[in-house]
């Protein structure tokens, strides 16, 4: 797990970017499944086929960014963000475009640092005027963070575990599993960080019987953390609710039975903000009864999101266990229609 979580960790693949993550994903798929493609989206699709249901597993392989929006006289570049960016976060950070430029976030003179925004921020890639900045970087470029994954004991910190967590999980899961009748699709979408984009066209283009999403998920088990009952290291949460989506009953009751029948430890997470693909899947056409597994992480949406590998490797037995089980979609889902 560590090996391949280190390669999707540091991959480049911001929203709308996330060609690397696609190739390394390509890589180690190719060998154990029925057919790998992309689409128009930029989404990656890996299919085991059978007979049975049809079920959508989803994984985004997108992570924050920053876009160049203005390149200064004096060489230093002014940015927009691409998801979820916080100004405090940035601050001091490393950044890496996809030529490996790189450069740190600097601020503006402030007298009160509460009024610190994105507009007060810059990235100083040590050019020493506009022409030799634009020599390196363009208009429109995204740079991302730049740091490598690193290990606490049981626990990985690194960027872009929201969601290389996730695509490590279902990576695994479709190396490990046993034969299945059901029809797998294991989707790696495109820039779910700037609005379940990837899983929209990709639910509708597949039409799945069930779907499924993999990401990860905040925790409330550090120092006056916000209320809520999940923490690292007490295994994979079974979502119930999150602001895209309120995950299906029947599937949220099938993840808990399989996690008691294999004694999985795992957590049942309500998020009160913020959303995963299962809230683009399940709207999909027609609509398609969804659920969610997450991977409890610390400090989302910085440089140094932290989970745990038992949490990880639990996650995968539940997924296999989910994907691998027979399924009568008009015995579990009576308004079932075929």
């Amino acid at each position: 797990m560590k090996q391949l979580l280190k390669k999707l960790s540091e991959a480049y693949g911001p929203s709308g970017r996330e060609e690397q993550v696609g190739r390394i994903i390509r890589d180690e798929l190719e060998s154990c499944v029925d057919e790998i493609y992309t689409d128009s989206t930029g989404n990656l699709y890996a299919v085991k086929k059978g007979t049975g249901a049809k079920i959508m597993v989803a994984a985004h392989m997108d992570e924050i960014g920053v876009i160049v929006t203005f390149i200064e006289e004096k060489g230093f570049l002014r940015f927009s963000n691409v998801g979820g960016v916080n100004p405090y976060v940035l601050l001091g950070q490393r950044m890496i475009f996809p030529n490996g430029t790189i450069g740190t976030v600097g601020m503006e003179k402030l007298e009160d640092i509460k009024k610190l925004t994105l507009e007060k921020l810059y990235i100083d890639i040590g050019a020493k005027d506009k022409e030799e900045a634009a020599s390196k970087v363009k208009i429109g470029d995204v740079a991302t963070y730049y740091r490598e994954l690193g290990e606490a004991g049981n626990r990985f910190i690194g960027k872009a575990m929201d969601n290389r967590a996730g695509c490590a999980v279902l990576i695994k899961a479709l190396q490990e599993m046993s034969k299945t009748d059901n029809e797998i699709y294991a989707v790696f979408t495109a820039q779910e960080e700037v609005g379940l984009r990837g899983s929209r066209t990709a639910s509708y283009r597949l039409n799945p019987d069930l779907g499924l999403a993999v990401d990860v998920t905040l925790v409330g088990d550090t120092p006056e953390a916000p209320t809520m009952d999940v923490s690292l290291g007490k295994g994979p949460a079974i979502k119930v609710k999150d602001a895209s989506v309120i995950c299906h009953p029947k599937v949220k009751e099938m993840l808990e039975k399989l996690a008691d029948k294999e004694n999985i430890p795992y957590q049942l997470e309500v998020l009160v903000a913020g959303g995963t693909d299962a809230g683009a899947i399940h709207l999909s056409r027609d609509g398609v009864p969804s659920g969610v597994i997450s991977i409890p992480c610390r400090y989302v949406h910085t440089p140094g999101e932290m989970v745990d590998q038992d949490d990880m490797l639990n996650a995968v037995r539940l997924l296999t266990a989910f994907l691998v089980q027979p399924l009568n979609m008009q015995e579990i889902f009576p308004c079932y229609l075929s």
